[in-house]
């Protein structure tokens, strides 16, 4: 079936163009899918006289942009931890916490907890609300198992999500998330198990698409996170990377050498790391929720924008250090913390963020071909969208040609 969504006041392409503040905007403009396909777009006056015919929606001169991307989430979780939440009010460190046995290993004994179903049920009550918020996409990521059991499991509900729910999938294997209390004393047979066995079986059942590490002073070691990726490159799942969140490690660097999509957090970047990815075409993805909730400091994205790094921008949510599936929150939190222009933001949270999951030729942008994946806002432009922040201003989300949110 043809559908026409006439009378939009402007329409944001976000093409893989320009620089990242050209969001490629089209006034008084049209858009035409068929089935889950945009096949075209423009300015209404030039609306072919095919799909006159076609039904017809109308936007009543609001601001349409692609389905927003959440390029980095934690989805599957069990418990919440909002006892951090007042222990680094009190000023404890994301570190101290993590070092008295809280922070990460505390989610992961709650997860171990969880079954399938009760994970499933839960990230099924997490995406209808991020859906509201104009999400159409959503990369998930394991890492609150820590054994092979728990992992899988992890994976498994990303895999159920991706093949019955309406949200676009993108999962991420994150064994190498910490080391697990039991392996405390042996590490060296946790890293066998993740190289070993786990990579393997993620791989051989098509699991994930990409490997993420954690490269940390409580995590892994660079020589560790060199390994790992090794071993899941030769596996076929894409390097991604946690890294330079807390400290100074080299971890932008490393990313570039592991040829990673994208390097993500990076508040402690080096002016060697920027120039790294620049070089290899890595996407940074600033997380400015966790800057919010650890009180650590935002990473500046004006220099990595100014070498000519794609910046993506996304969530990070789970239950620890980034508890809010809010996109749009952190969007605003990227303009007033990473520096960034609400063009940029929007560009980094539609094209750029399908850059660091590998999908944009399919989504990410609103072009011919691509996955009729938009969301309707009620604002008279990007700037006042983020600048009047409301606690939703999206009228309607429609991903792969059909109506997740809202009415048109």
């Amino acid at each position: 079936m043809i559908q026409v969504l006439r009378n939009i006041g402007t329409l944001a392409q976000c093409k893989d163009e320009g620089t990242q503040n050209d969001i490629h905007p089209i006034s008084e403009a049209a858009l035409v899918w068929e089935n889950e396909k945009i096949i075209w777009l423009g300015n209404e006056s030039e609306l072919p006289e095919n799909y006159a015919q076609a039904q017809a929606f109308d936007a009543q001169g609001k601001t349409v942009i692609p389905g927003l991307i959440d390029c980095h989430t934690h989805l599957a979780f069990g418990g919440w931890r909002a006892d951090e939440f007042e222990m680094r009010l009190q000023g404890r460190s994301y570190l101290e916490i993590a070092k008295a046995g809280g922070g990460i290993l505390s989610t992961v004994t709650a997860t171990r907890k969880a079954s399938h179903g009760e994970l499933l049920s839960r990230c099924r009550s997490f995406l209808p609300k991020m859906n509201a918020l104009g999400v159409t996409t959503v990369e998930c990521k394991s890492g609150y198992g820590l054994d092979k059991e728990s992992e899988l499991k992890l994976l498994a509900v990303y895999n159920e999500l991706k093949e019955n729910e309406p949200t676009h999938i993108v999962s991420t294997f994150l064994g190498a998330h910490m080391v697990p209390s039991e392996f405390k004393e042996k590490r060296e047979e946790y890293l066998s198990l993740l190289t070993e066995e786990l990579i393997p079986e993620v791989a051989k059942k098509n699991l994930a698409s990409f490997c993420d590490i954690f490269v940390e002073e409580s995590a892994f070691s660079l020589e560790e996170a060199r390994t790992i990726l090794g071993v899941a490159k030769q596996h076929g799942l894409t390097p991604k990377l946690h890294v330079d969140q807390l400290t100074p490690g080299k971890g932008a660097e490393l990313a570039a050498d592991m040829g990673a999509a994208s390097a993500d957090h990076l508040e402690h970047i080096s002016e060697e790391g920027i120039k790294r990815l620049a070089e290899k075409g890595v996407v940074a993805v600033a997380l400015p929720l966790a800057s919010l909730y650890t009180n650590e400091p935002y990473l500046n994205a004006r220099p990595l924008l100014e070498a000519g790094v794609d910046v993506a921008v996304a969530t990070d949510f789970n239950p620890g250090s980034a508890p809010s599936y809010d996109l749009p929150l952190a969007l605003l939190l990227s303009c007033n913390g990473n520096r960034l222009t609400p063009h940029e933001a929007l560009k980094g949270a539609t094209i750029i963020a399908a850059k660091a999951l590998q999908i944009q030729d399919t989504t990410g942008s609103l072009e011919p071909g691509k996955s009729a994946d938009f969301a309707i806002l009620n604002t008279e432009s990007i700037n006042h969208w983020l600048y009047h922040y409301q606690p939703n201003c999206c009228l309607a989300t429609v991903s792969q040609g059909k109506l997740l949110y809202g009415s048109l």
